[in-house]
Formats: C-alpha cells, sequence, structure tokens
C-alpha cells in the first residue's frame, strides 16, 4: 500500500493542479524581495500556503542525511523564541490550524493551512516557525527519539527495506542514495545547535519558493511575504540539479534477510522532469504496471501485490516489485512481459483509455487547496515550470500510441535488480543474463 500511495502522491505531484479557468481566477506570480510567489485563487474559505526549500538530498553530505528532516520537525515541535511548544500548539488547536514542515528527496515544505477568518492568527505563528524557531534541547532529544524508534520501525518493514536497499544499490556515489529520513547512527549524534546552523544555512531567498492558494488579495500577500522576508539572508546562488539515471547492464544485489517471502524490486531509467518523452513515458508505466499486476498475481498467482510505477524527481526512475516465494518465476513472466510489449507495443485501445483514466484522476486528485499547492510547488522545482499544469490536459490528449510505445522502449532496458530474502531460492544467473529480448526458449535474441 504504502509504494502505491508514493506511486500515486510522486505522480499527482508531476502533473500538478487542472483547475478550470471557469472555475476560478487565473493563477499569478510576483516577485517579493526575490522571491517568487506563486499564487492560486481558491475560490473557497480555506487558506493553505506553503513555503519551499529547494535542494532535497543534494543540500547535505551523506553523512549528515536526516539533518533537513530533523530541522523540519523542530520547527514546529520544538517552540519558538515567543511560544514554547505548547503554547504554540494550543493556539493552533483553538482554531482548527495546522503549521508543520516536512521533507522528501527534492526539496522540504513548510505548510500553513487555516480558514480565512483565522488568517491573522495563524500566519505570525507560521512566520515565527521559520523565522525565530528554537530548537529547545529537551524538546529536540523527544523528537530525535521519535525519529530513532521509526526509523527502527521503518527497518522491520519489508516493503521499507527493500526500497532502501534498493536506493543504496542503484544510486551508490550519487545524491539519490540518500534517504532524507537519515540513520540511526547520524541522528543520534545530531545536536539542536548542529541542525540550527545547517537550517539557518538552507532558509535563504536563494533557495525558497512560495506557494499560496487562498482568496487573498495580492497586497495583503506581498505584504505578509515581504515581512516574513526581512531577515532572511540572500544566499549563493542556487541551482537545482537534475540527472539521468542509465543502467549499462543488468546486476541482481542478494541480501539474506530471516523472512516469511521474497522481496525483489528493480531499478532503471526513466525521463528526467521537464524531457520530451515525460509525459508519454507516464502513461506508458501506467499501462505496464495493469499488465504486469495481471500477470504476476492474476495470471501466474506469484504474489499478493505486484507493482511497477515511474519515481519522478532530480533522478527518475522506473521501478518494478514483488513479493515472492517463487523469485525465478516472477523473473520468468516479468522478462517475458517487457519483450511483449517492446515487440508488439500497448495497443491503441489502451493508450486512450488510460489517457481518460489519467487526467480524470488528477482532476478527482486536485479538488483541495493542498493538493493544487502540492502540484504548482512540484511543478516549480521539478519542471522549472508551475504554468505546466495549464498545458497538461492537452499534452496529454495529443499524446500518440507510438509516442507512448517508442518511450517505453527507450526507458526499460538493463535493470538493477535486489533480492531480500532465502539467498538459496533465487537463480542469480536469471537476473544478469538479460531480462529483455528473449524468445519462447529462454534464448536471448
Amino acid at each position: 500500500m504504502m509504494k502505491k500511495y508514493v506511486f500515486t502522491l510522486l505522480i499527482a505531484a508531476a502533473i500538478g493542479n487542472i483547475k478550470t479557468a471557469q472555475a476560478q481566477k487565473a493563477a499569478y506570480e510576483t516577485m517579493v524581495d526575490g522571491v517568487k510567489v506563486i499564487v492560486q485563487p481558491s475560490g473557497n474559505d480555506i487558506v493553505e500556503i506553503q513555503t519551499i526549500i529547494k535542494g532535497g538530498v543534494q543540500n547535505y553530505k551523506a553523512d549528515k542525511m536526516g539533518i533537513e528532516s530533523m530541522a523540519m520537525n523542530a520547527l514546529t515541535e520544538c517552540g519558538t523564541v515567543a511560544h514554547d511548544k505548547n503554547a504554540f500548539k494550543d493556539i493552533l488547536d483553538k482554531v482548527s490550524a495546522t503549521v508543520y514542515g516536512s521533507t522528501n528527496k527534492n526539496y522540504s515544505v513548510i505548510r500553513m493551512n487555516c480558514i480565512k477568518s483565522d488568517f491573522d492568527v495563524v500566519w505570525p505563528l507560521y512566520a515565527e516557525a521559520m523565522t525565530q524557531p528554537r530548537f529547545d534541547a529537551k524538546e529536540f532529544t523527544r523528537i530525535k527519539q521519535d525519529a530513532i524508534n521509526n526509523l527502527k520501525a521503518e527497518d522491520s518493514q519489508p516493503d521499507a527495506a527493500i526500497d532502501k536497499l534498493a536506493n543504496k544499490v542503484a544510486f551508490v556515489n550519487r545524491d539519490y542514495a540518500k534517504e532524507p529520513e537519515g540513520t540511526v547512527d547520524i541522528i543520534t549524534k545530531l545536536t539542536p545547535e548542529e541542525t540550527k546552523a545547517f537550517y539557518t544555512s538552507i532558509f535563504t531567498k536563494s533557495r525558497l519558493v512560495i506557494v499560496v492558494v487562498a482568496d487573498l488579495d495580492q497586497s495583503v500577500i506581498e505584504a505578509k511575504v515581504k515581512a516574513l522576508l526581512a531577515g532572511v539572508k540572500k544566499g549563493n546562488p542556487f541551482e537545482f540539479k537534475k540527472s539521468s539515471f542509465k543502467v549499462y547492464k543488468n546486476s541482481i544485489n542478494v541480501e539474506q534477510r530471516d523472512l516469511a517471502t521474497n522481496y525483489v524490486e528493480g531499478v532503471t531509467s526513466g525521463p528526467i522532469p521537464g524531457n520530451e518523452d515525460f509525459d508519454a513515458f507516464n502513461v506508458a508505466m501506467r499501462i505496464f504496471a495493469n499488465r504486469h499486476f495481471l500477470d504476476v498475481r492474476t495470471n501466474n498467482g506469484l504474489s499478493y501485490a505486484p507493482q511497477a510505477w515511474f519515481s519522478v524527481g532530480q533522478t527518475s526512475t522506473a521501478r518494478f516489485s514483488v513479493s515472492t516465494t517463487q523469485p525465478d518465476k516472477y523473473i520468468a513472466v516479468f522478462d517475458k512481459l517487457v519483450d511483449k510489449v517492446k515487440t508488439e507495443g500497448f495497443k491503441p485501445e489502451e493508450v486512450a483509455n488510460m489517457k481518460i483514466t489519467y487526467l480524470t484522476g488528477f482532476y478527482y486528485k486536485n479538488e483541495t487547496n493542498s493538493a493544487q499547492a502540492s502540484s504548482i510547488a512540484s511543478n516549480e522545482v521539478l519542471f522549472d515550470n508551475w504554468k505546466r499544469s495549464l498545458t497538461l490536459v492537452d499534452d496529454v490528449k495529443k499524446l500518440t500510441t507510438e509516442q507512448v510505445n517508442n518511450a517505453f522502449k527507450t526507458y526499460i532496458n538493463n535493470i538493477v535488480w535486489v533480492y531480500q530474502g532465502d539467498p538459496k531460492k533465487v537463480n542469480q544467473v536469471l537476473y544478469i543474463n538479460g531480462t529483455l529480448n528473449k524468445g519462447e526458449n529462454g534464448v536471448n535474441h
């Protein structure tokens, strides 16, 4: 379930908000003291504001991964100069508002959500959290222990563990090998002083984007943001680095783990955001995910929840995963399925149906102010173009079956496989010898 959620979240974020012009006023952008502010009038009484800090895993070295996640958590969990944690939360609770920070591999988000009539109560707390965080030592110790407990619990979850192994192996010596939540060893050593210093170093105008989804006057927004930014440093020029991922030969990394079943995950290339194949590959992977599920579970009974998804970010990849007692039978089914798609392609009706499903889902998923803000933020950071949301519907409608098939053929090639479970149950040669272009007799063409 977790991967399905992540897949849905990433794709929804990648394509942006799809509210029609008839439903609400046009979105716009404005610059306030060197920071881009993107405003989407909402047509309702909810105020959603997201302050984005670009960079994600490129902001810290591997031996400090987890520090940005801890900083984002500390902004609201350790109180501010003016309000301790309890006073801060009490004010929010009284008006049923939320203020919190979170991070992912591409950027961090400090978010506020309230009803319009409470905006003047909540905004000062939001600004305080970002510009006057307390990093109280006692509270920091508490959230540090929570983070450590979460990491230990996650490590005991096979789905999370196989994902981390896949990242570690596939992205060795690259930024994307870093896990934003860090490790127990790293988190244990972090101090509130070090974490606060790190936060101060990345909370600069050069890294910020602010997204507002609300019916607020432009003059009000600009005045509030100007005051917020008054004490914020400009910072060095910042470039959000994207890097493509290519696998030059098949491989499998086997890790013994005492599990009830075996876990397999594969990672291969995908187009980076902004690439001309991006939308076509998005559609291709959704169709492939359906075929993969049908072949692996329904037709062959090899896994309860086989998955295939497009993981979008600074480095974008296609991924495949199963939990199975028969890993060798899985790779045979997978080989045959990929070969069939590459040889025969997807059918025109599959592409037509998926385009409709794809766009209908995006209309539905982007109904809330929060989802719209997240989509705008993602488009701006990943694509350097929040306005992409305005053209996406037409772009997807124009996709041809040939474009979708070509995108799949271009990117689904050699694969980095990882395996956790009983090493005796997997024949590594089947994974290494080539997962593509096999005939019925299993011989490479």
